[in-house]
């Protein structure tokens, strides 16, 4: 999982960097800061949903996943552990879960982490994780400096997440079709739509809850279609 470990270290050196940078930041421009990274978490989102195949399952997912989501209350709970990390580690940063969630969302839903972990979990190329990581570095600089420590602890899932799928794809590499793999791409698009909308104050929505719609949508694929 060579692919994987130097993503997670980008993004652990990067958010890093933007935390230290956050710190020399007055409030005006911390400001138009959150507006930029907004604007930049929505067109993200849209690129990600800009081609958009079985909408009826991708709409049923978000259905279902939100359904489930409110029922366990994910966002209750992840705010309470981010609580107890804040106290813990003394971290003084109130957009502590908000730039976890944002993170993890941009540096493990999308094409290039699902087609980059299939490939190496089946014997081929790192190269596709290694240009992620890239990426991911400069990305996690821009969104740490804005929301704080929190992008530095996404590393954590983006390390379970991308080894779980180096992991099943080197026993299931054909489970992962382009159309599960498109289906991900949409729904991971459309939860990153809700959190530039957050981020943007227009209105709070509970993007935590609707997570479980990126299991969903795996699972109603790999049935139906």
């Amino acid at each position: 999982m060579i692919g994987t470990l130097v993503n997670t270290a980008a993004v652990i050196v990067g958010g890093t960097i933007g935390f230290m940078l956050k710190k020399n930041m007055p409030q005006r421009i911390t400001t138009i800061y959150f507006q930029a990274v907004g604007l930049f978490t929505l067109s993200i989102g849209i690129s990600m949903v800009a081609k958009l195949d079985h909408i009826l399952i991708v709409v049923g997912s978000l259905s279902i996943g939100s359904l489930l989501g409110e029922w366990l209350n994910l966002e209750k709970g992840v705010e309470h552990l981010s609580e107890l990390m804040k106290k813990r580690f003394k971290i003084g940063n109130e957009r502590f879960s908000e730039g976890l969630i944002t993170a993890f969302l941009m540096f493990c839903i999308g094409s290039m982490t699902v087609i980059g972990t299939i490939q190496e979990g089946t014997g081929g190329s790192s190269d596709l994780l290694f240009t992620k990581s890239l990426m991911d570095f400069f990305s996690a600089i821009l969104l740490a400096s804005a929301f704080g420590f929190g992008v530095v602890v996404s590393a954590i899932p983006l390390l379970l997440f991308q080894g779980a799928l180096t992991m099943i794809a080197m026993f299931f590499g054909t489970f992962f079709t382009p159309s599960i793999i498109l289906g991900l791409t949409n729904v991971g698009g459309v939860l990153l739509i809700g959190l530039g909308i957050n981020i943007l104050e227009i209105k709070k929505l509970r993007i935590m809850n609707m997570l479980p719609a990126l299991i969903v949508v795996v699972l109603l694929l790999w049935w139906f279609a």
